[in-house]
């Protein structure tokens, strides 16, 4: 007896009517993949601080994708993951829940597949993202408690027959962590004919986690004695969590720097892949962007100067141990879109955010090589 799946009097069924969105995948794919080998490859800048003895510090600079911004890597990443499992298609409405940087690269590439987005964010966000995100084509549906983003944005994709993104839980399991160009293979390429080609430590700040789990897991893989320190921010839990090992912490309080901080703990932290968290006041990092922007002749966002401080502490600590090597962080986005707050006096006079010491500490360090002891 034949079996009525094998049976040849059975009609095949014609490519349409198995997917009648073939073609758009196929075509899709291919824009999204020449984005990618456009601008996967960013510059690692090795900054001179001649104090800073046998330290040799690299910013990976992520400002110069085409959106300015790391986000850019992980909105190709999620639309790829989206249309390669069929949740995207021909049409298809896309919305997530971003406070600014995801959303802007998003908004680009639904305007490259000419299709819809809508981004859910705080109404605090910046509005110069809001600008970008709207001049991409975007939308933005704004909420007044920053925790109901991840609802509001579910609802919106399940009343539009939509897909919701979702970074905060794809960004680990969207990227190919073992290679195929990832931030850390890329990194580690460009560091491979540098006096310390293997980096101490790799420092990395936590928005999603997702950028932090793709280093840590690449580190395991290629076996290298590399380091990562997580830098968290004020208002966010992920610095708790890790501390405590609880993974239900929240926090009713929104992160003042824009892309990092969280006020629950997201599916894409994995804290089994960082050795070190520090925990980095908000005037420290705002007053680290504004020292490292000096030095680099160009704005850095404030997510950088939560970077920024977290290396310099590790830095500090290394010179009193008299240790040599590498240190390795990134310029996250650029610090035009933060004119009006993080480079703006009345803004930080407003939020009783004094950066001068902090700042003064900084250059003294950059300048002398001391001035940090007692914070690292």
């Amino acid at each position: 007896m034949t079996h009525p799946a094998c049976d040849d009097s059975t009609p095949f069924p014609s490519a349409q009517a198995v997917s009648p969105d073939r073609d758009w995948v196929f075509r899709a794919i291919d824009l999204l993949q020449c984005d990618g080998r456009r601008s996967a490859d960013t510059h690692l800048i090795n900054p001179a601080f001649p104090a800073l003895k046998g330290i040799s510090i690299y910013l990976k600079d992520e400002s110069t994708h085409p959106t300015g911004s790391l986000k850019h890597r992980l909105a190709r990443s999620l639309f790829l993951y989206g249309i390669c499992n069929g949740h995207i298609s021909r049409g298809t409405t896309l919305v997530e829940a971003s406070s600014g940087s995801t959303a802007v690269s998003e908004a680009y590439f639904a305007r490259l597949l000419d299709l819809p987005f809508i981004a859910v964010m705080p109404r605090s966000t910046s509005s110069a993202k809001v600008d970008a995100i709207e001049r991409l084509g975007g939308s933005c549906h704004f909420v007044d408690e920053p925790a109901r983003v991840y609802e509001t944005a579910a609802a919106i994709a399940g009343e539009t027959g939509g897909h919701y993104l979702d970074q905060f839980t794809n960004a680990e399991r969207a990227t190919d962590w073992r290679g195929n160009n990832n931030i850390a293979e890329s990194t580690f390429r460009q560091m491979a004919s540098e006096p310390h080609p293997v980096p101490r430590w790799v420092v990395m700040s936590a928005g999603t986690g997702g950028t932090a789990a793709t280093i840590g897991r690449y580190i395991r893989f290629q076996n290298l004695s590399t380091r990562l320190c997580v830098a968290d921010v004020e208002n966010s839990v992920f610095f708790d969590s890790y501390r405590t090992g609880d993974p239900a912490i929240t926090s009713a309080r929104p992160s003042r720097i824009e892309g990092v901080g969280r006020p629950r703990v997201e599916p894409s932290f994995v804290p089994g892949v960082i050795d070190r968290m520090l925990r980095i006041p908000d005037v420290a990092s705002i007053a680290a962007a504004h020292v490292l922007s000096e030095r680099l002749f160009r704005r850095v966002g404030g997510s950088t100067g939560t970077n920024f401080m977290a290396l310099l502490l590790i830095a500090a600590g290394m010179m009193r141990e008299g240790t040599q090597g590498s240190l390795v962080t990134l310029i996250c986005d650029a610090g035009d879109r933060y004119a009006s707050t993080y480079y703006e006096p009345g803004w930080l006079a407003a939020q009783k955010l004094d950066i001068a010491p902090y700042k003064a500490k900084l250059d003294r360090f950059l300048d002398t090589g001391t001035g940090l002891e007692e914070l690292s």
